[in-house]
């Protein structure tokens, strides 16, 4: 075999996201506006490659919301990049939708330090991973994340995982991802080579997040943390949020900000509660108890409230 053919065999094997862009061959010839077109118009594929996965993301946001709410809880599992867009999609939820510790958890390759500081070496333990994914049980599911799809990291999680009884997906940008069958469900967003050779915090990382937001969001629409469009479960821990809050129940209820106000207070401080007494005509504790009865949807609860035996 030639030397070029050895080249040609070698590349193959690479995942996509390792491959030279030809159309950035002279990025460092580039001026800084064509670098940022480029950049621009790259991270538009990121867009088009995550639109082609939503069937296969929609199932795993059916099947990860079937066991949430029979007490299973979601783990992300990835190393860098993909471990700190995990975690910081699980650190939002909370603030968000009011979700409990642990319901959705991320961990990252090489622990806390690695989401601050670069741990490179940390997303080589297979046995790391395994570790990580020690506690999973058969509710559960695990979601790996790994642009290369090859990460031994992410591996040993999901092999880990699976031996316990739960879901396994990967999330990856390589339709050839090692890691592949560990995987009941391989979401593969093709972005293909990036404008910096190998940097997959660019456009596989954009995917990355789209996704992220994608699966989470629709998972708390799944299991009720919101009503229409509305954050009604978010957590008003500052005044901006407080304003918030408060915005949110005038929206759902037509009252002005004053009422607003008196109501939330008669709901001890609950944007749920509040909305249910208003559109349903209760008082505190009985709105409660539909929410309860309704697994704290306000949705739910409302439909408690109108069926023929509340009545």
């Amino acid at each position: 075999m030639s030397e070029e053919d050895k080249r040609a065999a070698a590349v193959a094997v690479l995942p996509p996201t390792e491959h030279r862009l030809a159309a950035s061959a002279n990025l460092d010839l580039m001026p800084s506006l064509e670098v940022l077109q480029l950049l621009n118009s790259q991270d538009r594929i990121a867009v088009e490659a995550v639109q082609a996965v939503l069937p296969e993301l929609a199932e795993l946001v059916d099947i990860a919301a079937e066991r949430f709410r029979s007490g299973g809880n979601i783990h992300y599992f990835g190393a860098g990049t993909s471990g700190r867009l995990a975690v910081l999609d699980a650190a939002e939820l909370l603030p968000t939708f009011n979700l409990p510790n642990g319901r959705v958890v991320a961990h990252i390759a090489g622990g806390e330090r690695a989401f601050v500081q670069a741990v490179e070496n940390a997303e080589d333990s297979i046995q790391e991973g395994s570790l990580a994914a020690d506690t999973l049980g058969e509710h559960d599911v695990a979601i790996g994340f790994a642009a290369s799809g090859n990460t031994p990291y992410v591996g040993g999680a999901l092999t880990r995982a699976r031996e316990l009884g739960a879901v396994t997906a990967l999330v990856s940008s390589n339709p050839g991802a090692r890691l592949e069958p560990l995987a009941d469900i391989h979401i593969c967003v093709d972005t293909g080579a990036e404008v910096l050779t190998g940097s997959t915090r660019l456009k596989a990382a954009t995917a990355e997040k789209l996704v992220l937001n994608g699966f989470s969001t629709a998972l708390m629409v799944a299991v009720g943390r919101t009503w229409s469009n509305l954050m009604v479960s978010l957590v008003a821990t500052n005044d901006k949020l407080r304003l918030r809050t408060l915005r949110i129940l005038s929206e759902a209820t037509g009252l002005d900000q004053e009422a607003a106000e008196v109501l939330l207070s008669e709901a001890n401080g609950d944007l749920k509660t509040a909305i249910v007494m208003s559109l349903a005509s209760v008082e505190c504790d009985e709105a409660g108890a539909a929410l309860q009865q309704g697994k704290s949807s306000v949705r739910a609860a409302l439909e408690v409230l109108q069926s023929p035996a509340t009545n």
